[in-house]
């Protein structure tokens, strides 16, 4: 028995509703994304600012893997995110910004070739997983965390294909990473061979030669004044 049936209905309408705005978020990013071949995702901070060394080593990653074949993606709004953007806004390859509509630091960045908005946080995790062959994670906080766990959850339990999964900022993450070995690996709550998901480079060229050494070359570096290509 329903105690007020105009209002059960009406919160039917709006879940009803809400699933045609989620279908809607995945055929759009399905549509703009699905030739944006190969890229990497860029997580970290929205809070770093552009006079920290690591903006301006994430810009400098960022227009490396550009200008080798790669379309870099990121969140779409400032601090790392911005720099991700903005490093590979000159190079030869695609830049995207997968944004979300958050009350507050959200701000859409002016270095997007490609711009995607979303409403909900899982259709833009999907988006970022289903259309990278690789991710780099800049420090970051809670946000930047729960996508890490979250790629790292989906290539152990191998509902998602192995890619790699590198951190930058050996001090940021040589905290976590301990207590990964000291305390998690000796509970038997991971695996030995799960420490070897993700590595711990700072050098730009590095991560670039790690990740097309995982791939054994199978995607070929394109020349710094390869023509940048749109897909649209």
């Amino acid at each position: 028995m329903l105690a007020d049936h105009e209002r059960a209905t009406a919160k039917k309408a709006r879940a009803s509703w809400q699933m045609f705005t989620i279908m809607a978020e995945f055929i759009e990013a399905t549509e703009y994304l699905s030739e944006i071949r190969p890229a990497v995702s860029i997580y970290g901070s929205a809070r770093i600012k552009p006079k920290s060394p690591f903006y301006k080593l994430t810009m400098t990653i960022a227009r490396k893997f550009s200008d080798n074949g790669f379309a870099v993606i990121s969140g779409g709004g400032p601090g790392i995110m911005e720099a991700a953007n903005k490093g590979a806004h000159g190079g030869a390859s695609p830049t995207v910004g997968l944004n979300i509509e958050l009350p507050h630091e959200q701000k859409g960045n002016q270095y997007q070739d490609i711009s995607l908005r979303f409403r909900h946080f899982f259709t833009r995790k999907v988006t970022f997983v289903k259309n990278s062959d690789a991710f780099v994670i800049m420090p970051g906080g809670f946000g930047t965390l729960d996508e890490l766990s979250e790629v790292l959850t989906l290539i152990q339990t191998q509902k998602s294909r192995q890619v790699p999964v590198i951190l930058v900022g050996t001090e940021f993450w040589t905290g976590l990473l301990d207590w990964v070995r000291s305390t998690m690996l000796p509970m038997g709550l991971i695996g030995e061979k799960d420490l070897d998901l993700v590595k711990v480079i700072d050098d730009p060229d590095e991560i670039l030669k790690a990740v097309f050494a995982f791939y054994d070359g199978r995607i070929e570096p394109e020349s710094e004044t390869s023509e940048k290509m749109f897909y649209l």
